[in-house]
């Protein structure tokens, strides 16, 4: 049974069309943020490639596989909800083509190549202070969604841009944590 917008009747739907998500109304705002959190948890999986030969933090390492793992599987599923939808899906790095506007929180090529270029505590502090802004970038992205009439119903999106929010607040607060630490 899905019920049905107020002031209207309640439908009875059979489960093939209570499983085809793609049937789902969507609009493009959604659409657009899909597309846009590719290319921004793109940045975030290169930066933790950096960690491991740049580190010498286990914690730092933890952290890094942490975001790697999490934010590659949220990848593949974004990109499966476009294709379910019909919907373009960015291509690899698309976020590096010329001209092409950085969304909020991402940092800069010249930022990226002085993260790259630096190791040891100079590394860590510029990766956490990057990640930091980069997770309140996500936020920004997902009070956008939220913010947009008729934006962020269908479930899978709503589920997804929520589990963002807290996952980035959580990890923006451990990385807080640990630059403290090692500005002391």
């Amino acid at each position: 049974m899905q019920p049905g917008a107020p002031g209207e009747e309640s439908r009875v739907v059979d489960a093939r069309q209570a499983s085809d998500l793609s049937a789902v109304p969507f609009t493009a705002a959604d659409v657009r943020f899909m597309q846009g959190m590719i290319g921004h948890h793109e940045q975030a999986v290169e930066m933790v490639a950096l960690v491991p030969t740049r580190t010498a933090s286990e914690g730092m390492r933890k952290l890094a596989l942490r975001i790697d793992v999490s934010q590659a599987d949220e990848i593949a599923m974004m990109q499966e909800w476009l294709r379910a939808r019909g919907q373009a899906v960015p291509a690899a790095h698309a976020m590096h083509m010329h001209g092409a506007a950085l969304m909020p929180g991402m940092l800069s090529a010249e930022e990226m190549a002085r993260l790259a270029a630096s190791t040891g505590a100079q590394f860590d502090r510029l990766f956490l202070e990057g990640m930091i802004r980069h997770h309140a970038g996500a936020l920004t992205m997902v009070q956008e969604l939220f913010a947009t009439p008729g934006a962020g119903q269908d479930s899978e999106i709503y589920a997804f841009a929520s589990d963002v929010e807290a996952d980035q607040r959580m990890e923006i607060d451990r990385m807080g944590m640990m630059l403290r630490e090692l500005m002391k």
